[in-house]
């Protein structure tokens, strides 16, 4: 009773079937795939949906704004960009381990989320214009629920994710060699591909022949202009990441250790919605800052000292990236402000040159301009024309964003940009304190990050609420010490 139940019941069901279930199953059997900790009884796919998180998703919805008919909508452009008769396998992440018997934290892969709207670990996904979207779902096992949960399977891929094939991945090494087969041209993933379908015969045969190609080039493709409902999610990321990187600076002052900020950031992103981090938060006190991807994030920033921060967070599947450099004690010296104010101009006069028809390399070679100039007159730099600049920048201005921190990455830099693309800017110098510079400038780092979505017209700041003028920053920082020592005071006198 229970196979036919959960055969024919709909993932958006009546209310008499939840009457039945309930009264068939005890709260405490969860072996079936109904939910076993709410009120309502509904099937659990391994992930939200609409009835079980109605707080998150809308009717309608696969992931959160993110609608079915847009992944429907994706699948059928990708079957357009695709040679004819071909065939595109795009494997879900694997689950890594940190040991026997402990995971990291589980992160799908971008392609495989973008396509099927799964984002659940061990499913491979396969794409022909002869059957549509046909996905092998990892077989149930009663152990792994009792330790982990409910997850996706066959039932879940047809009524839920809308596949129009589905079957166990027990069953792959049978059925997609016939695919395989009757395809002329061949793609998948070269740099998230699985043993569990390369090593199939077929595969090999295909490969030995020339006929399998990278998918990525076509879906980096398609990610590359966002639609409104992704625009959507990006502003979203994007304000978390400002407010919790606005109050991290406030808290700075106070607490000014690069493991609590790190830590501070985090919790705040969190508290806001969002599942996990980016990148590990850069946070960069003093000569820290000038190691582009510094990350052990464990020693404190003494006064005086700017503290780096490159942080992000990830908002259902969508990316921010953001930094800012500011100094805890509340004022800039001399030498930072000048390189400051070179770094800001910098950021802002590239952010104009921000719209259609415009590549990242073009403003990238602009702000290279812009910097050697600046740093020449300051008298960090002997030539101008010089090597040693990538000595101070080794780094881009800028990179696309979105579903990755680094998103399209088989997009070129030289592409002439257009509405709905996401991008950051990102200047910076980085001065080691071995560099042969005036001793006031040694080991200062300094980054101004913003997120830029290119419009029709030209551009939108996403992370534009985020203060970085110095006036700006002089004043938050005072004014969270003021009203730090006023509250410290109030304690004291009610002690």
């Amino acid at each position: 009773m229970a196979t036919r139940l959960l055969r024919t019941r709909k993932l958006v069901g009546s209310v008499s079937i939840r009457k039945v279930v309930s009264q068939v199953f005890s709260p405490w059997h969860d072996f079936t795939g109904f939910s076993t900790y709410a009120t309502e009884r509904y099937v659990d796919v391994g992930q939200p949906t609409s009835l079980s998180h109605p707080q998150l998703l809308v009717e309608g919805e696969i992931t959160p704004g993110i609608t079915c008919d847009e992944y429907i909508s994706r699948r059928k452009r990708l079957l357009e960009l695709l040679p004819e008769k071909s065939l595109a396998i795009i494997a879900a992440a694997p689950v890594k381990m940190m040991t026997d018997v402990v995971p990291y934290p589980f992160r799908q892969d971008a392609d495989y989320l973008y396509i099927t709207g799964c984002s659940q670990p061990g499913g491979v996904a396969v794409l022909s214009e002869e059957c549509g979207l046909c996905m092998f779902m990892p077989d149930p096992d009663p152990h792994d629920v009792v330790w982990q949960g409910q997850v996706a399977g066959v039932e879940a891929a047809l009524d839920f994710f809308k596949a129009e094939k589905a079957f166990p991945l027990s069953k792959m090494h049978k059925i997609l060699p016939e695919m395989i087969g009757r395809a002329s041209r061949l793609f998948h993933n070269v740099k998230t591909a699985l043993p569990s379908y390369m090593e199939l015969e077929a595969f090999r045969r295909a490969s030995l022949n020339n006929k399998v190609k990278d998918l990525s080039h076509y879906t980096h493709e398609m990610r590359w202009i966002k639609s409104l409902s992704e625009l959507k999610l990006m502003r979203e990321s994007a304000s978390i990441a400002c407010q919790s990187l606005l109050q991290t600076m406030l808290l700075s002052r106070t607490f000014p250790e690069e493991s609590k900020l790190s830590a501070k950031v985090e919790y705040e992103c969190k508290m806001r919605g969002a599942q996990r981090m980016a990148f590990h938060p850069v946070v960069g006190g003093g000569a820290n800052g000038s190691v582009i991807h510094y990350s052990r994030n464990d020693q404190k920033v003494r006064a005086g000292e700017l503290v780096l921060m490159d942080i992000g967070c990830e908002f259902h599947g969508y990316l921010s990236d953001l930094t800012r450099t500011w100094p805890p004690c509340g004022s800039f010296s001399s030498a930072q402000e000048i390189l400051y104010s070179l770094i800001l101009e910098t950021n802002k006069e590239c952010v104009k040159l921000c719209k259609p028809g415009v590549s990242i390399q073009q403003i990238h070679n602009y702000s290279v301009q812009m910097i050697r100039r600046g740093l020449k007159e300051i008298g960090i730099l002997k030539d101008e024309n010089g090597c040693s600049y990538h000595q101070l920048n080794p780094t881009s201005v800028g990179h696309y964003l979105g579903m990755d921190v680094h998103d399209s990455a088989m997009i070129s830099n030289n592409r002439l940009l257009q509405p709905g693309v996401v991008i950051t800017i990102e200047p910076g110098v980085y001065i080691p304190i071995s560099y042969d510079a005036p001793d006031r400038f040694r080991g200062i780092g300094i980054r101004i990050e913003d997120e830029v979505l290119i419009t029709e017209t030209g551009y939108e700041v996403l992370t534009g609420s985020m203060p970085k003028e110095i006036p700006h920053i002089k004043s938050l920082l005072n004014f969270a010490s003021s009203t730090a020592t006023e509250a410290s005071d109030l304690r004291a006198a009610f002690s």
